[in-house]
């Protein structure tokens, strides 16, 4: 599950300079001209192991009329909404003001973990005022400079305990986490609404209707599942209003949160590049992904309908051929009950476990049957496999050398292992890693 970082702040406290110092890499736009940074800008990165999306945002000034800052106050709000930890900067330099106390009463009404970051400290003196910044309610606030990169490290450490324990609190649950993804108005909404059999969700032919991801919990024959309904992701050359970026933004985290993904393609139109876009996104955050094709209704069928639009869907997602295909009308109800099903299925597939044993064999046959590789004279050799990992199935091939994994055989040995346990849904990762003191 994806963990959602946002740095927060008014303006020229140097949110987009921490941004581009932990990313690695100039990202943001950097100028001391308050206001500069009017988007959140988002990045993957990872500390110690520990995976997070990190999000700059513009600053903000609670009580401006000024039209760009109203705005950046709401993207504000925005990415509080959606953000599992805030960094709240401030500039040490500068001290505390005003601006900042109407921040820190905003933030404390979110309810959501903070961390108090002062920056521009480009070392500790008595000139820093560290009691002044407790006093905007947080507690154990961390001295940093993001432009020499002072304490970033510490920084990191603290946002990764946030990490752990969120992870701490979710190892119970046992929940199936759905996100239902695609381009605006392909019937998301009406979608979940047939699924859950009621009106849940506000459903328009107005495209963007829904802005956010709405969490609705479902169970089913005993098992807990929770949908997530996105607002239909654009492109970015289409993004004209503030609150669309954050659209994209939430369905990206949503993919991120999400077990199994319901890529939905409108039947009536024609595979876009967006709709490729989407489902990579959701392919490459290793989740299981089923193609579900609505308003099935609206097209005139002859026998071979189905099988020639499966075979444009395949050519089209080359990537991902292992994603089951569901046909639909959320409008009339037809086949909406096989979406749980295959839901239940491919949920099993993504956590399913080869016995070490079982997969040894099976990998034993399948180099007898086609040699490993031999490149400039050397011959791969590959020892045994394990399964290391679910949610998706990740198989670590202990080598002689790992340069002579190539990709082609690694998709040999993939479709081997789909052959005899199916894996239907769900991404498979392989991996190599070379045996020490192998010749």
């Amino acid at each position: 599950m994806s963990f959602i970082v946002a740095i927060v702040g008014r303006p020229n406290v140097g949110k987009s300079t921490l941004f581009n110092r932990i990313m690695g890499k100039r990202i943001s736009i950097v100028h001391d001209r308050p206001g500069v940074t009017r988007d959140r800008i988002y990045g993957e990165t990872d500390w110690n192991g520990k995976h997070f999306t990190l999000i700059d945002t513009g600053g903000i000034e609670p009580s401006s009329d000024d039209i760009i800052l109203r705005q950046m106050k709401r993207q504000v709000e925005f990415a509080i909404d959606t953000a599992d930890l805030i960094l709240f900067m401030v500039d040490g330099k500068e001290g505390m003001t005003a601006a900042d106390q109407d921040v820190a009463l905003l933030l404390r009404r979110s309810g959501k973990p903070v961390i108090l970051v002062v920056n521009k400290v480009d070392k500790y003196d008595d000139s820093i005022n560290n009691y002044e910044f407790y006093q905007l309610g947080f507690e154990d606030p961390i001295f940093i400079s993001a432009s020499h990169g002072l304490a970033i490290g510490d920084l990191l450490d603290r946002i990764t305990d946030h990490i752990q324990k969120r992870g701490e609190d979710d190892e119970d649950e046992e929940l199936t986490k759905v996100a239902i993804v695609g381009r605006p108005n392909v019937g998301k909404s009406s979608l979940l609404n047939a699924i859950l059999g009621e009106e849940r969700v506000i459903v328009s032919d107005i495209p963007g209707t829904t802005r956010d991801a709405i969490d609705t919990y479902f169970q089913v024959d005993g098992k807990n599942m929770i949908f997530i309904d996105t607002a239909g992701i654009r492109r970015k050359s289409r993004i004209n209003e503030d609150i669309e970026y954050y659209s994209t933004l939430r369905a990206i985290g949503a993919i991120n949160r999400a077990d199994v993904v319901l890529m939905v393609l409108d039947a009536s139109q024609d595979i876009t590049e967006q709709d490729k876009r989407i489902a990579g996104l959701a392919h490459e955050a290793g989740k299981a992904i089923i193609v579900v094709v609505n308003k099935w209704d609206l097209i005139e069928k002859d026998t071979y309908t189905m099988e020639e639009f499966n075979e444009k869907i395949r050519s089209e997602f080359a990537f991902m051929q292992y994603a089951p295909i569901v046909y639909v009308s959320a409008k009339t109800g037809q086949r909406v009950n096989r979406i749980i099903k295959t839901i239940e299925t491919v949920m099993e597939n993504y956590t399913l476990r080869v016995k070490t044993n079982v997969l040894n064999d099976l990998i034993s046959e399948a180099t007898a049957i086609a040699e490993p590789p031999t490149i400039k004279g050397k011959k791969l050799k590959i020892y045994y496999a394990t399964q290391t990992g679910i949610k998706p199935p990740t198989f670590v091939f202990f080598v002689n050398d790992s340069e002579l994994f190539h990709f082609s055989y690694v998709r040999y040995l993939e479709n081997t292992i789909r052959e005899a346990f199916g894996f239907e849904g769900t991404p498979i990762k392989i991996k190599s890693r070379q045996k020490k003191g192998s010749d």
